[in-house]
């Protein structure tokens, strides 16, 4: 009993010196923080500041997320006051079984940033067990001869706590036959063992009732009773015996059920039933029951379930032998479980910090990993790696925790998630590993500009295209998501001025599509480039420029337009003089116009509608240029009239007609008389049209009553309109839109009909000047009553008069020829007449050199067809009336895709052949004339 209590004061100050031992040696364990409870805590019972002992301030308790990371969460933190709380029943048999010191290890986590700490938990125990037996009631029966002195063991009472609070003693009642003894197993448990002090006589006393009591050390103690019931029986005289009293096993944790463990012998030098030996387990715990099996007749012990080194690591069977005279020895077995590798290691995920910025710089930490086996030495070693992925790599924290930190750049449109394999395995042989896959999820940051499609772009638009019309579209593609993504298109600069883009073009911000504001014109604006912004929604806004070239294309939209005949200054028409010896090809006159188109459609060609003598000029498809076809004759009038219609290559073509008056005379003195006294021979086309209306009219009245009416109206108007209406007095000449009938199908828009007036019985020359707004619309046609207005083609309804000239702008020189390559003006080539274009650089010269030419004769009155100033020769022609400054430079319209011509500004080649005195001149016309 005295050494039974020294035991347990030792124990008793080993639990109060541990902590104060553990203080003294800091660098033997981690660092722990330590604290010290008793068991069956209420819940939420404070524990300790955990928060202070750590050093934290309860500011940053909500930022760091302190918490309890353990497989069972016997405490809490309180997040608020950072105490450490008891969440569940704490109790301590439960927890540590028989250990003399029981201790909650467990971590605890911080974040941001993070931390690991190692709390120990110290359960000390409370009396809360009282000392019990197994049977309420002992039956023995003892032989009478068995001898005094001998020892019968008892089984001892159970007590779950430790320490002082633990069993500490038996108590038997008084009796003179019997003592106690206590007896101690080798694994330190008490058992009283029964003592015989006095020989039994069964005659005398055959039942003995005792009572047996098991204290406990607790303040106040507790106890627990049990009755022995001793009968005493006839003479068995030998028990029996063991052959050792402690056997020693050693066994794997992988043995299959029924394995063979021992087999224990015991003898009994009784004869005949006396010797008779069972066996059975003594004293033992259900879970030796549970897992090891004993033959009670053969004593052969074997595996009754799987054993597991991690539930326990060693077992203690006690085995008792006992005959038929209730004679019994008593031996224990010592079963040692060996650990074999038969655990894989676990992997757990703590934290994981997802989804993950892909501008996280390498050494971001993603997730804290946890790795724990149960198995132990080297097989409860654990190594963990990453696989299939050199971006994320695992750092030793400490302990069994690691890190998951970046080891390279992320890019989201690369990858945008990765399915992390994170594998731990074992030092066993062969090695046991297991495996957890981590989503983690890459966030998006606005790192890619938009990228156009394409490097420039460049579109063709015809002119006169519809206001509103998309001519062009323009694509930027951005892969980072969101608003990062999300693209608008605009325009950032032009060439153009700053306050016409907005009126020519605009853009859709979400589309980009380019969209016409209004009409392009060619001749005004051949080409323009645009710089387009894409930009998407990111913070900051990435961006990316592209140029768009816009190229107008020419349309057939401007009628020629004649520049010479034009009207005098004063309203009035001019003529051309003719010597009366000029010879055949003589230079008379030529015709100037000029197309605001390019190409084709500024490529002219001159033809003759209308001639008083057929035959007795020529006119240059391509020049313009009128010359004698042949000599003048008697029969022929002195004075002539040429329409000439200017058609231009589009596609339809549109054209203009001009109407020249020449007259044939020496000088200008030999021409005044002829003018004022002989009066204009009618027109025999005009004649012949007439009768022909006539006669229709004649016949319609036959057959349709209607139309007599009809004709009758158009007979009365024609009736007021003589051919010689336009020479009255009072009247000017203005140029209108007509054409004659037989034309009416073609394309000529324009007729320019420059009207003379003459009076007869009057011989003098006079010029007139008559107000065009007070001119009757009907007295603008001229000569003959034939002529209609054509409201057929073209650009209709435009007169061209000489003030046209002044107004017109000069065209747009931004284009991409040189002035060396650019074509000269429409009218002014020497070519062929076949209609050709110039196909030689010689041709193209004289094309380009015509106008040049004549506006040298008209500057230095050389001309071989001007009779100097004053003479109203060639010269005055290209006087002040026509110069070229009020000529647009249309040289550089006409270019034909397709031909490598390069116009010079050679100088022109005109006819040589005209007399000396022969002079073509021009003058107004005045009053009636007398042939």
């Amino acid at each position: 009993m005295k050494a039974s209590s020294g035991r347990c004061g030792l124990v008793r100050w080993l639990q109060v010196l541990l902590p104060f031992l553990l203080s003294l040696f800091p660098g033997a364990l981690p660092v722990q923080i330590r604290y010290s409870i008793p068991e069956e805590l209420a819940k939420n019972s404070v524990v300790g500041n955990l928060a202070k002992d750590l050093g934290l301030s309860v500011r940053d308790l909500p930022a760091r997320k302190l918490r309890v990371s353990a497989e069972k969460e016997y405490f809490t933190v309180n997040p608020e006051s950072g105490d450490l709380l008891v969440s569940d029943r704490i109790d301590r048999e439960q927890i540590c079984g028989k250990q003399p010191l029981c201790v909650l290890d467990f971590d605890t986590v911080a974040e941001n940033p993070l931390n690991i700490f190692y709390i120990a938990v110290i359960v000390q125990d409370i009396n809360d067990n009282t000392p019990l037996f197994k049977q309420t009631k002992i039956n023995l029966k003892i032989g009478e001869s068995t001898k005094p002195g001998t020892t019968f063991p008892l089984d001892p009472a159970l007590d779950s706590d430790v320490g002082p609070n633990s069993l500490q003693r038996y108590h038997l009642n008084d009796n003179e036959y019997f003592d106690l003894a206590e007896k101690q197993t080798p694994d330190g448990r008490k058992y009283p063992e029964l003592i015989l002090q006095h020989s039994l006589d069964r005659e005398e006393h055959s039942l003995h009732q005792l009572v047996l009591t098991a204290v406990d050390g607790g303040d106040p103690p507790q106890s627990g009773t049990t009755q022995i019931r001793i009968k005493v029986t006839d003479a068995n005289d030998n028990p029996p015996v063991f052959s050792q009293d402690v056997y020693r096993v050693t066994l794997r944790e992988d043995v299959p059920p029924g394995f063979f463990v021992l087999q224990v012998t015991a003898t009994d030098r009784d004869e005949g039933i006396n010797a008779e030996i069972t066996y059975s387990f003594h004293n033992v715990d259900e879970q030796v029951k549970h897992f090891f099996n004993l033959n009670e007749k053969t004593g052969e012990i074997t595996t009754k379930d799987d054993l597991d080194f991690e539930i326990a690591s060693s077992y203690t069977l006690s085995i008792e032998a006992k005959d038929p005279g209730d004679l019994a020895a008593h031996c224990s077995i010592q079963v040692e479980i060996l650990d074999d590798n038969d655990c894989a290691p676990e992997v757990i995920v703590t934290s994981v910090f997802t989804p993950l910025p892909e501008d996280s710089p390498p050494g971001t930490v993603i997730a804290l990993i946890k790795t724990r086996d149960r198995d132990s030495g080297e097989n409860g070693e654990v190594y963990c790696q990453v696989l299939g992925n050199a971006k994320f790599i695992l750092k030793s924290s400490s302990k069994n925790y690691y890190k998951l930190v970046t080891d390279g750049a992320l890019d989201r449109e690369e990858i945008p998630e990765y399915n992390l394999t994170i594998t731990a395995t074992d030092g066993g042989k062969p090695p046991l590993s297991s495996s957890i896959i981590v989503t983690l999820h890459i966030s998006d940051v606005n790192d890619n500009a938009p990228v156009f499609q394409q490097t420039s772009y460049m579109v063709h638009v015809a002119e006169n295209n519809p206001p509103g019309a998309s001519i062009a579209q323009i694509s930027a593609s951005d892969p980072d998501l969101g608003p990062n993504g999300q693209v608008s298109y605009s325009i950032v600069a032009s060439d153009l001025k700053p306050r016409e883009i907005l009126s020519y073009v605009s853009v859709s911000a979400q589309s980009g599509v380019v969209f016409a504001q209004r009409a392009f014109d060619h001749e005004q604006l051949r080409a323009f480039e645009l710089t387009l912004q894409a930009r998407d929604q990111g913070s900051p806004a990435l961006s990316a420029n592209v140029s768009l070239r816009v190229l107008v294309g020419d349309l057939n939209d401007n009628a020629p337009r004649v520049l010479y005949p034009a009207l005098g200054s004063d309203g009035s028409a001019l003529f051309d003089m003719v010597p009366r010896a000029a010879e055949p090809g003589y230079l008379v006159t030529k015709v100037v116009a000029v197309d605001a188109d390019s190409g084709h459609n500024a490529w002219l060609s001159y033809h003759v509608l209308q001639a008083s003598e057929p035959g007795l000029f020529s006119l240059g498809l391509r020049t313009g240029e009128v010359r004698t076809a042949r000599a003048l004759g008697d029969r022929d009038a002195a004075r002539q009239r040429l329409l000439v219609a200017v058609r231009d290559g589009g596609q339809p073509p549109l054209s203009a007609t001009a109407t020249l008056h020449l007259i044939f005379a020496d000088s200008l003195q030999e021409v005044l008389p002829d003018l004022s006294d002989r009066p204009e021979p009618s027109d025999p086309q005009a004649e012949l049209q007439f009768y022909l209306v006539v006669a229709l009219a004649l016949i319609s009245v036959l057959f349709f009553l209607a139309v007599i009416l009809a004709i009758s109206l158009r007979l009365r108007r024609s009736s007021r309109s003589d051919a010689w209406d336009c020479f009255q007095p009072g009247l000017s000449s203005k140029p209108g839109p007509g054409v004659l009938p037989s034309y009416s199908e073609g394309t000529l828009p324009y007729s320019y009909n420059l009207c003379v007036a003459s009076q007869s019985a009057k011989t003098e020359f006079n010029f007139l000047n008559i107000t065009p707004e007070l001119v009757p619309a009907q007295d603008l046609l001229c000569d003959n009553a034939s002529w209609e207005q054509n409201t057929n083609h073209g650009a209709a309804g435009v007169p061209f008069a000489s003030d046209t000239i002044l107004k017109q702008a000069p065209p747009n020189t931004d284009w991409r020829f040189s002035q060396a390559q650019r074509p000269g003006t429409s009218g002014s080539q020497n070519g062929d007449d076949t209609g050709t274009w110039p196909n030689n650089q010689f041709d193209t010269e004289m094309l380009q050199a015509m106008i040049l030419a004549s506006a040298s004769e008209a500057a230095d009155g050389s001309s071989t067809l001007g009779g100097g100033a004053g003479t109203m020769g060639l010269s005055a022609r290209y006087g002040p009336q026509f110069t070229l400054q009020h000529v647009p430079d249309y040289r550089q319209n006409v270019y034909i895709p397709g031909s490598n011509a390069t116009l010079t500004n050679a100088a022109g080649k005109r006819d040589g052949k005209a007399p000396a005195g022969g002079n073509g001149n021009k003058k107004k016309s005045g009053k009636k004339e007398k042939k």
